[in-house]
């Protein structure tokens, strides 16, 4: 009852939409599971035309929801891309059979590659690149190929808590971009803390990293889910963002919201028109709807549902 009255306050509110979020919105994406996305009517009471609509993979999530899922999106008019989480990923044949089935029932073109959060893989990848290289996306001809970026590094790549790894696989996947005809982009781990994503984005750039950068944006939620999921997908430093919100007890049974740390690098977009990050991709913690009303509040005409 919580989620419904929080969505029906913020709906009938009326707000001045900041310019610069709004054109910072413009072309925004967000990330949905089998699950989650069954809890949605109809994803054109919330969702502007076009939107880009990322499927998590959970592991134990059957091939079979993830593919219906896509098909359920696309039939709306949303253009799909499914996580390929190369631990789970038993070989490659099964990628193959994945990128048949995608391909197939669901009219799919795109897809984001990342290692998947499995301390052991199922069979013979353990790294994006490793799908990569098998050369079958280039085959099927997909369009978009997006790949894992961290802004606050991560600890199951960079055990020793530096970005060596990281660094390494970004010039690689920079280097394969230039190689491949699909569209390449970073689609980001999401953090509450826009200086330190400025300097990060900057300096990828400076070490030779041009890939558009799709920012990840926690969604609103409950404080306490969000710090939940934070620790759970290894957030660094911008947690202390959440935890000095937890200190204050006036704000402590508040939903976060991402309004500071958006309309942080929109203005820095604002001034700065080649900035890498070139879209926000959301990570809807708190529930699709929730997160989809609060962009259509901030987000003027860049977030206008198809139905509306």
């Amino acid at each position: 009852m919580a989620l419904l009255n929080f969505k029906k306050r913020d709906s009938g509110a009326a707000q001045t939409v900041n310019p610069q979020v709004e054109a910072f919105l413009q072309g925004y994406s967000i990330e949905v599971m089998p699950r989650t996305a069954e809890k949605v009517e109809d994803f054109r009471d919330l969702l502007p035309a076009g939107t880009r609509v990322y499927i998590a993979h959970i592991e134990g999530t059957p091939i079979e929801d993830m593919v219906a899922t896509a098909k359920r999106l696309n039939d709306e008019g949303f253009p799909v891309m499914p996580h390929f989480p190369a631990r789970i990923i038993k070989d490659e044949a099964t990628l193959a059979d994945w990128i048949a089935r995608y391909q197939g029932e669901a009219d799919v073109k795109q897809a984001l590659m990342l290692a998947g959060g499995v301390a052991k893989p199922h069979g013979e990848f353990h790294s994006s690149m490793q799908l990569l290289e098998t050369g079958l996306f280039d085959k099927a001809g997909f369009t978009n190929l997006h790949v894992a970026g961290h802004p606050e590094g991560n600890k199951d790549i960079d055990p020793d808590g530096s970005s060596k790894n990281v660094s390494e696989a970004l010039q690689w996947k920079q280097k394969f971009s230039e190689r491949t005809d699909a569209s390449m982009a970073l689609a980001t781990q999401f953090a509450f803390e826009a200086k330190p994503i400025i300097a990060w984005a900057n300096g990828l750039k400076d070490a030779g990293v041009d890939l558009p950068i799709h920012i990840g944006i926690a969604g609103p939620a409950k404080l306490q889910t969000l710090i939940k999921f934070a620790i759970a997908c290894g957030v660094g430093p911008s947690l202390k963002v959440l935890q000095k919100r937890a200190m204050d007890v006036s704000k402590l049974l508040l939903p976060y919201e991402p309004t500071d740390v958006v309309a942080e690098l929109a203005a820095y977009k604002a001034e700065n028109p080649d900035f890498n990050i070139t879209n926000v991709h959301f990570f809807p913690l708190g529930g699709i709807k929730t997160n989809a009303t609060w962009a259509i509040n901030n987000g003027g005409a860049s977030a206008k549902p198809v139905n509306s």
